[in-house]
């Protein structure tokens, strides 16, 4: 299984991709977690956020890989903690389909691209800046899969 972490934007600040790599490159070859970044569509005076949200979800759609199981970062979506989180890890490991999260720009996916992903996960019910997304998914996958192998990095509960 290969985790796709899907995003809008491709100029992240410095700090956002060593953090994203500090904590992608520890996950084993079984949950590898890959960064796919999509262009963010030129804003345009007579263009509405609508019409620039539906664009980048058509990016979105057209980088998740055939057959992969599709959860939609979203403030509105469920929030798990880390045992929960570590749960579903392992049952997505144990599903043997490929897992594609989505991560929308500045104004959050589109209401097209929520509704077709088979869940919604939230980070948190404040509201985070699209590029801290990534580094937060990489370290919470990395800490969900210590959790399941006993690794020292978790040190809650």
């Amino acid at each position: 299984m290969r985790i796709h972490l899907i995003a809008v934007g491709r100029k992240s600040p410095q700090w956002v991709d060593e953090g994203y790599r500090a904590f992608a490159k520890r996950l084993p070859p079984e949950c590898a977690l890959e960064l796919i970044e999509v262009d963010t569509p030129k804003r345009r005076k007579s263009g509405g956020v609508e019409r620039l949200m539906e664009q980048e979800c058509d990016e979105l759609r057209a980088a998740v890989p055939r057959g992969a199981h599709v959860v939609a970062m979203d403030e509105g979506g469920r929030t798990w903690n880390t045992r929960q989180l570590a749960d579903k890890l392992q049952d997505w490991m144990h599903g043997g389909r490929d897992i594609a999260l989505l991560v929308g720009g500045p104004d959050g996916l589109s209401p097209a691209c929520r509704d077709d992903a088979h869940e919604r996960w939230s980070l948190s019910p404040l509201t985070l800046p699209h590029m801290l997304c990534r580094v937060i998914i990489a370290e919470q996958l990395y800490r969900a899969w210590s959790v399941l192998h006993g690794h020292p990095y978790h040190r809650g509960e």
